[in-house]
């Protein structure tokens, strides 16, 4: 029986007279029919405006790392708020949040700021400011935010225009973007250490830095290989760069301490948002003192106390243990269920952050082998699964997150959504 979205359509028509195609970010528009306007979410689901609940994979694009409405959390920001929201001087809860940061992931000092992309954004701009260099590295189909010098070859970029593995196309994702900015950004595809190494030896002097997502974020998270994160730190040493870690994705996600502790590789600089919070803004910047030394005295953003109450939970329960039990339980049950339909597919990421490829047995090493897959056919599976109530992005590119409130029984309701919607399609194919 098809969902009812009567409601939900009428607000959407509403937004479009006066928002942009009725978003507030183009990642949220699915066409004319497929938009929802979500009302409401609890734990491990959401609601949109005719009451159809689903459960969320997408969860706000990986932010909510224990579940929506977290009471511990909610709790502590109504307690919060009655004090004010916003000063001018840095504030008791800013200093115990970076207390805590620097107490989990073994950074230095911290910065607090607003959003992912302001924080990657201020992250190359300290990497400049300590080489005196312009240019930086980064890899085909990694998104580090919504400014100008990092919209080239992201995860939207089709596979003719990427242009020879030898010699890459910075392919600009956006218009208004001034052409000199292209110049400024080196794109290498993602797990090729012969390709970065010859780079990095013929153009060290300019490189102010090479950011790089620890697993692709918005590539199905496909993960480094063996050695890939050493050699970066390697060249990086060698020659004077910075190594910035964008762990908006990673970061209290895969681990307390993030990507560098599940990697065992440290960076100059990290940048954090989204789980931090659990879905509240903030994010941070954080490294080693001697290159966060190079922020003059300036204006601070206030920190949260949603990000105090989410870090907490975090530091003194096991909550990212229990998210990659129950994420390795769903994503061995997709496995069993693509392979007993003969579905060729290769699963990819960790637990808490993962998908899956269809169309190919090999798993991919970076975003051009991740282009190889069946993107309509994912599409259609996943579309029959958001009719049944389990709602993962419909775009492959983004993957399924995990929180702590998937427990045992959604993770169960999903694969019997899931083994129906594989024999859907199947039988339309």
């Amino acid at each position: 029986m098809a969902r009812d979205l009567t409601k939900t359509r009428a607000l959407f028509e509403r937004a479009k007279q006066v928002i942009p195609y009725g978003v507030n970010s183009n990642f949220r528009y699915w066409g004319d029919e497929e938009t929802l306007v979500a009302t409401r979410g609890e734990g491990a689901y959401i609601w949109d405006a005719d009451g159809n609940r689903y459960i969320d994979y997408r969860l706000a694009f990986g932010p909510i790392i224990l579940g929506h409405a977290y009471p511990a959390v909610v709790e502590r920001v109504a307690e919060a708020i009655r004090d004010g929201t916003t000063f001018a001087w840095t504030t008791p809860l800013e200093v115990q949040v970076a207390e805590r940061i620097v107490r989990m992931t073994g950074v230095d000092q911290v910065r607090l700021s607003n959003t992912g992309t302001e924080a990657t954004m201020h992250a190359l701009r300290i990497a400049r400011a300590y080489t005196g260099r312009e240019r930086f590295i980064k890899f085909e189909g990694q998104y580090h935010g919504m400014y100008d010098y990092v919209l080239f070859t992201t995860a939207g970029t089709p596979a003719s225009a990427l242009g020879s593995r030898r010699n890459p196309i910075n392919v600009q994702m956006s218009s208004g973007i001034p052409e000199g900015i292209r110049r400024y950004v080196i794109n290498l595809p993602f797990n090729d250490v012969e390709r970065l190494e010859e780079t990095v030896e013929a153009r060290w002097h300019e490189l102010a830095a090479i950011i790089v997502e620890p697993l692709l974020g918005n590539a199905a998270g496909i993960l480094p290989r063996p050695g890939w994160l050493e050699k970066i730190r390697e060249l990086c040493d060698r020659y004077g760069i910075v190594l910035i870690f964008d762990e908006v994705k990673t970061g209290f996600r895969i681990a307390n301490g993030g990507a560098q502790e599940y990697f065992g590789v440290r960076a100059d600089l990290v940048t954090y948002a989204k789980a931090m919070g659990n879905g509240f803004p903030i994010a941070a910047i954080g490294g080693r003192r001697e290159v966060m030394a190079t922020v003059e005295p300036g204006r601070v953003s206030h920190g949260g106390s949603g990000a105090d109450a989410t870090l907490e939970v975090l530091e003194t329960q096991p909550i990212i243990k229990t998210i990659f039990r129950r994420g390795r339980q769903l994503m061995e049950g997709i496995h069993e269920i693509l392979t007993r339909a003969d579905i060729p597919h290769a699963m990819t990421g960790l637990p808490p952050i993962f998908s899956f490829i269809l169309g190919t047995d090999e798993e991919p090493v970076d975003f051009r082998g991740y282009i190889q897959g069946d993107e309509d056919l994912y599409e259609a599976l996943v579309m029959a699964l958001i009719e049944r109530g389990v709602m993962p992005d419909a775009d492959g590119r983004e993957p399924w997150f995990l929180c702590y409130s998937h427990n045992e029984e959604v993770i169960a309701d999903t694969l019997t959504a899931f083994e129906d919607a594989v024999r859907e399609v199947k039988s339309k194919s």
